[in-house]
């Protein structure tokens, strides 16, 4: 619905200015894609709301306890990963990576567990480390990292909120993106009704 500020009538349309650059900045950053439409309230509003929602969603999904199966800590933004490992793949990745940018550390950690490499910030939304049998891991560069053991094990009902409030952060950008991309809905003025009372005639 249009606001007092962005007046979407015939006469005074709101400047989108380049629909898909605002689309792609929207999903970005949320609420970059307004901001570069002039729409400063709106881009406030988003950011605060959703980055605000997702912050949290990472703040829940970690923790300073030690590890069961590892040697490190839990650590932070645990709820946030991708992996391309068919066995532990993270289809909950897909709603949270529509906050844009915030999210793609993911993708940088996945890349190197998955090639056996040492995670970048401590393990800061890195997917979890698979067990492995007894012996056959003293080569790996990430024992300190938490197994999905430990996740649940040590987080417990944190792990899930986590993962919901990061969700419902990436689906709600997706409606911030849609709006940058098409605008508000415009509410177009009503038609003049007849008058359904007519006078009768003169001479009647």
């Amino acid at each position: 619905m249009a606001t007092d500020c962005e007046k979407t009538t015939a006469e005074e349309p709101l400047d989108l200015k380049d629909p898909v650059m605002a689309a792609f900045l929207a999903w970005l950053i949320p609420g970059l894609g307004h901001w570069y439409q002039g729409r400063r309230a709106k881009a406030a509003l988003y950011f605060i709301c959703i980055m605000g929602l997702f912050c949290y969603g990472v703040y829940l999904g970690g923790s300073n306890q030690k590890c069961l199966d590892g040697n490190g800590t839990i650590g932070y933004g645990r709820a946030v990963y991708f992996s391309w490992r068919p066995s532990d793949q993270r289809l909950a990745y897909l709603c949270q990576v529509g906050v844009g940018l915030p999210a793609l550390p993911a993708l940088v950690q996945a890349n190197r567990m998955g090639n056996h490499r040492k995670v970048f910030w401590g393990g800061f939304m890195a997917p979890p480390r698979l067990p492995a049998p007894s012996g056959s891991d003293r080569e790996d560069p990430n024992l300190d990292q938490p197994t999905p053991h430990d996740l649940h094990r040590q987080l417990n009902h944190y792990f899930e909120l986590a993962g919901f409030f990061t969700m419902v952060a990436g689906l709600l950008n997706v409606l911030a993106i849609y709006d940058a991309c098409a605008g508000p809905v415009a509410i177009q003025p009503e038609a003049k009704k007849e008058d359904e009372h007519v006078q009768p005639a003169l001479g009647r």
